[in-house]
């Protein structure tokens, strides 16, 4: 197959993806500007066109893993019931990260050296704090927790990356049972503990 010489956003758009999947499958050492370009069947100058240079495509797979947990979240219905809702956000940020686990160091950890992200970078991931906050306000409205909603937001989230990360590193449990169980007893316990007195 001939490899695409124009570099259209079409092109941009694959590259980005071969990206992604590469990042996701085989790791921050395995991605180079060069693997990137053969696998998406086009040149290492042609990915440098695109993005600048590998802190360019890592910034834009930055961007790229805030859109793709914005449209994970996106995919939940609101019920009448907002602290189900929010159990259902953290449940699909739980999932999230358990599929994308070296996607999600990248968002949240930043352990990579080809790209520190600046305050104009870090807004990458507004759209999903907004929801995760808004979700909280809901409980917080019904009287259901009570708490500064962002404050709130902050330490679930970091209840869940910290439990994530757990998990995936095998430290949660041995059988699928008791990490289930721990997870439940944790945002229980939070959600508990965040409810008015």
């Amino acid at each position: 197959m001939p490899r695409a010489k124009q570099r259209t956003p079409e092109l941009r758009e694959r590259v980005l993806r071969v990206a992604v999947a590469l990042l996701t499958r085989e790791g921050a050492g395995r991605l180079t500007t060069r693997k990137v370009a053969e696998r998406a069947e086009t040149s290492p100058p042609a990915v440098y066109e695109l993005f600048g240079d590998k802190a360019g495509l890592v910034r834009e797979i930055f961007f790229e893993g805030f859109r793709m947990l914005r449209r994970r979240f996106d995919e939940l219905a609101d019920s009448d019931d907002p602290r189900a809702d929010l159990a259902r956000v953290l449940q699909a940020f739980r999932a999230f990260i358990r599929a994308n686990p070296v996607l999600a160091e990248l968002l949240f950890l930043r352990r990579f050296t080809d790209f520190d992200p600046g305050p104009a970078d870090r807004e990458a991931g507004a759209a999903v704090r907004e929801l995760i906050v808004g979700r909280v306000r809901r409980c917080i409205d019904a009287g259901m927790l009570a708490g500064d909603a962002t404050d709130v937001a902050h330490a679930l989230v970091s209840l869940v990356q910290g439990l994530a990360a757990t998990e995936i590193a095998g430290w949660l449990g041995t059988s699928k049972a008791s990490v289930e169980r721990r997870w439940q007893v944790a945002i229980e316990a939070m959600l508990v503990g965040l409810s008015p007195r």
